[in-house]
């Protein structure tokens, strides 16, 4: 059985929503980041990188969402275009680099300097939070003429996508979504399924720290407090 360690954050749950959708038994070991539960010793023996999710699939341990994402989708034939080309792979792995590298990141960083980094911030706000917005406007674009991301099939390009735009309106503002129809679309048709469903009540399994604290901060803003480092 796999064992998913996990929190709420949105790259642990496209690996959940993956894990519900193709009906993989797992185990979800909670890692509570607010506790710094991803820094002791065992989960980093996972993880040197100290973040969620990881899984360990018999000798298999795999850490980052979307490698998550492709080994199980390689491993179970799952969720993977349907024409299986060249042309189809590299435009499956692009799109997922894209969420990867780009999405993630600009979404995480929007939402450190918008709503927790101290003053001044100005600079830095705006610059992840244009970026963010670029990125998703590109998503958006893409989906004006397309079901899913890479066309008719639904892949795991359209699970990373919607374990962040979950997030959207925390991320640009309330208002975010009159700009993008098509991204939230997309987001609804997901989230309306049940494999989403059952995905989203991990909530209920376990408690997670909810309050940004001084010991939350320490945890998570680990370079404003080089003591923890």
């Amino acid at each position: 059985m796999i064992r998913f360690h996990y929190s709420l954050a949105p790259n642990p749950m496209k690996v959940a929503l993956f894990l519900e959708e193709a009906g993989l038994p797992y185990e979800a070991v909670p890692v509570d980041t607010r506790k710094g539960e991803q820094f002791a010793p065992a989960f980093a023996a996972l993880n040197p990188n100290n973040k969620v999710p990881v899984i360990e699939d018999g000798e298999a341990t795999v850490f980052d969402s979307n490698a998550i994402l492709l080994y199980l989708a390689e491993k179970t034939g799952r969720f993977l275009p349907r024409e299986r080309t060249p042309a189809a792979r590299g435009e499956l792995l692009s799109w997922l680099m894209f969420v990867a590298t780009g999405v993630g990141p600009y979404s995480g960083q929007a939402v450190h300097f918008r709503h927790f980094a101290p003053e001044p911030k100005e600079y830095a706000a705006t610059r992840y939070l244009f970026e963010a917005r670029r990125h998703y406007g590109i998503l958006d674009a893409r989906l004006a003429g397309r079901r899913y991301v890479l066309g008719e099939d639904y892949t795991i390009v359209d699970m990373a996508v919607w374990g962040w735009a979950r997030m959207v309106p925390f991320i640009l503002g309330d208002d975010a979504w009159a700009a993008m129809p098509n991204l939230k679309r997309l987001l609804d048709e997901i989230g309306a399924r049940p494999a989403a469903e059952r995905a989203l009540a991990l909530k209920d399994r376990h408690a997670f720290k909810a309050e940004m604290d001084e010991e939350a901060r320490r945890h998570m803003f680990r370079h404003a407090t080089p003591a923890a480092a």
